[in-house]
């Protein structure tokens, strides 16, 4: 399990086929590849993967992408050179600083504009406003307020405005901090974007729509029952 609170930030070393896969390798900091290894879960832009073939001299791990994974996630857009956001699972019994991520991702909107919250002011000291556009089927789960994982980053939804039926637009404030620290700056608009919704609202609607089918009224129980 992931908070999405990125680590650090990586770069695309290579893709290629591997035996019915594609290969990814990914350079990462030091400090973070220190604490993987071979057969560890890691968060790739918000893709749950599994470290492989890790060469701590050369700061860079690889990891196999199944064609689900390729059909369902922005990973299928990376290039070399490209850079992801990286974050370890979060060991039992540590802070929850974000929220649960499970680097599953539910689908892939695209980032529409990142602009300055400011008329003026550094690029690496004022709020910035991220817009992206989702797909319906995500829209549901998300709430004014709530939590939505783009790109592996844990972040508040500010505001929803749907502009089609088969799209929303989702803005959130994106802090200094999290500009600088993540790949976000680095992406044009257009650029697909991994979206994770909260499951803990998933869980909430599986739940109500079983209490509401158990508890329908239906003539055939009725009669059932002697009514």
């Amino acid at each position: 399990m992931f908070t999405g609170l990125i680590e650090a930030t990586g770069k695309i070393l290579s893709l290629h086929p591997a035996g019915g896969t594609t290969r990814l390798r990914v350079a990462g900091p030091a400090t973070l590849l220190q604490r993987l290894h071979t057969g560890d879960s890691i968060a790739v832009s918000g893709v749950c993967l599994t470290a492989l073939d890790i060469d701590q001299k050369a700061h860079s791990f690889g990891a196999d992408l199944a064609a689900e994974t390729l059909a369902r996630t922005s990973l299928a857009h990376l290039k070399t050179g490209s850079i992801i956001n990286l974050e370890l699972p979060t060991p039992a019994g540590t802070p929850l600083g974000g929220h649960i991520v499970q680097g599953h991702v539910d689908g892939v909107g695209y980032l529409q504009s990142l602009e300055p919250a400011a008329a003026s002011g550094d690029a690496m000291t004022t709020d910035w406003w991220l817009r992206v556009s989702i797909p319906a089927h995500c829209a549901r789960y998300v709430v004014d307020k709530g939590s939505i994982t783009i790109e592996g980053i844990s972040l508040t939804v500010a505001r929803l405005t749907v502009a089609r039926t088969d799209e929303t637009v989702v803005t959130v404030s994106i802090i200094p901090h999290t500009y600088a620290a993540t790949n976000l700056h680095t992406l044009a608009p257009g650029s697909p974007l991994n979206i994770e919704v909260d499951v803990l609202a998933k869980y909430a609607e599986r739940l109500a729509t079983e209490k509401s089918s158990q508890s329908a009224l239906t003539l055939e129980s009725l009669i059932a029952n002697g009514y």
